[in-house]
């Protein structure tokens, strides 16, 4: 598994293309926990704080992040997810904009405005539905990997 870039017409093409949902009748807990292991290295060995199945070239409908939590702007640790097939259902009316970047976008960051807050549903590891209202950092992550299942890419949204 290696992450996709743009900088390849065949590969951006792949990841502009909605990813097929993630059936949980294909997979077994051992071949589960072993997706979500590789694709957390890839993202910790490339500094990245989420990634899609789509960017490493899997079909499937899920994602992972690690986003760090933070405290009067200090980090105090760090919050660990893995969504398969996520919706956002409700997005704030408060909006931000923030700088962004993407390990399929190297090189390339923009300011790109989103939502405060959100709340996601989806399956956990073990195919349990679940419910998860997100802001700030986290909300950010969770918008900008399910973009990404769903064939949006971030410069698609960029401000300036």
């Amino acid at each position: 598994m290696k992450i996709l870039t743009i900088v390849d017409k065949n590969k951006e093409k792949f990841l502009r293309t909605k990813a097929a949902d993630f059936d949980f009748a294909q997979y077994n807990k051992k071949e589960i926990a072993e997706l979500i292991k590789k694709m957390k290295e890839i993202m910790l060995e490339t500094r990245g704080i989420g990634l899609s199945a789509n960017q490493v070239g899997l079909n499937l409908n899920f994602f992972i992040t690690q986003v760090p939590q933070f405290e009067n702007d200090k980090i105090i640790g760090q919050k660990s997810y893995a969504i398969f097939n996520p919706e956002i259902i409700k997005f704030s009316k408060q909006t931000e904009i923030v700088e962004e970047g993407c390990l399929s976008v190297p090189g390339i960051h923009g300011e790109v405005e989103r939502p405060l807050k959100i709340t996601v549903t989806g399956f956990d590891k073990n195919g349990r539905k679940i419910k998860i209202k997100a802001e700030g950092l986290t909300a950010r992550v969770f918008q900008h990997e399910t973009d990404h299942l769903n064939g949006i890419l971030f410069i698609d949204k960029i401000k300036k």
